[in-house]
């Protein structure tokens, strides 16, 4: 079979070697392209007579399966798969595969970071003592006896609280299923609407799909206390942020934490959220660590090992 790398993985060229070789030494081939392309006449080139392509977060198009007539999975080194067109892969049998768990940790800790920056004002009191009029202290925010609203216990939601419960917090949660893990670590599970009204913290950790998308809704914000703040670092269409800059600078939320959004930064000069009051934004980067980078090469290298060996893992599709 042919094994092609379309893009790079953000780590060394020896490791990529090295996770390559138990490939080539099954007699398969292997193509490493060391650039990125979103061209999708690019893509379908570099996918070729391909059997196995592997990819991270570029958008893999309808237009990129045009010569993808031998190719049999698609493994994408990053949890989500909504940036592959998912009905042309059904449409020619191709299967999709992911890398979930890989950035479990950096995710969490990022999550963190934006809470502790809007309760302590980090940011803001970098920029403010820089100042030559500088305004003086800003008063913060502790955690410690904050109910924080977990959106999702997946993985992701779940290690999220254990790095939170060290601050000691308390835990509502909505989620599709009920974890006996969340339980114990004392998360009580509660309606949507519930949620929103009674926490201090909102954070999102569900995948975008047909069921998530515009699941906060500006109206399902407006439940939120004015105190409150939300961090989204899952994926950007499952929140409305227009509704939400719009609650921000009317002072009908207190702040957010947003890292991912409907589209993929650079960001247009008239996205409400650049304007929006007591708003930490970042460019899409709570998954991006060294040691991340490493966990997914490792990940979706195995992945591909073990389809060769006729051995299916981590399917998402098909």
């Amino acid at each position: 079979m042919k094994v092609s790398l379309l893009e790079p993985l953000n780590v060394s060229q020896n490791l990529i070697d090295r996770l390559a070789q138990p490939i080539k030494d099954l007699g398969h081939d292997f193509v490493y392209y060391s650039d990125q392309t979103s061209d999708p006449e690019e893509l379908a080139d570099r996918t070729g007579d391909s059997d196995i392509v592997m990819i991270a977060n570029t958008p893999y198009p309808k237009q990129a399966f045009s010569q993808a007539d031998k190719l049999q999975l698609i493994n994408v080194a990053f949890t989500g798969i909504d940036h592959v067109d998912q009905e042309a892969a059904r449409e020619k049998g191709i299967k999709i595969a992911n890398a979930a768990g890989y950035s479990d940790q950096s995710v969490a800790e990022h999550v963190i970071g934006l809470i502790l920056d809007l309760y302590r004002q980090i940011s803001w009191g970098n920029q403010a003592i820089r100042q030559s009029n500088f305004p003086g202290p800003s008063q913060g925010r502790v955690l410690a006896g904050k109910t924080v609203g977990i959106i999702g216990t997946g993985n992701i939601g779940l290690k999220t609280a254990s790095l939170l419960k060290a601050f000691g917090v308390q835990f509502l949660a909505y989620s599709r299923t009920e974890k006996d893990q969340a339980k114990a670590m004392g998360v009580k599970y509660v309606s949507l609407e519930r949620l929103l009204e009674e926490s201090d913290i909102v954070t999102v950790h569900l995948p975008h799909n047909d069921q998530t998308q515009g699941l906060l809704s500006k109206d399902k914000l407006a439940l939120m206390k004015d105190t409150a703040i939300l961090i989204n670092c899952a994926r950007g269409p499952i929140v409305d942020n227009d509704g939400l800059a719009d609650l921000l600078n009317q002072g009908q939320l207190a702040g957010a934490g947003i890292d991912v959004f409907d589209r993929e930064p650079p960001l247009p000069e008239d996205y409400k959220l650049l304007q929006a009051q007591n708003t930490i934004l970042t460019p899409h980067v709570a998954y991006l660590t060294d040691q991340a980078m490493v966990n997914r090469a490792k990940i979706v290298f195995d992945t591909t090992l073990a389809y060769l060996k006729g051995e299916e893992k981590n399917i998402q599709l098909g």
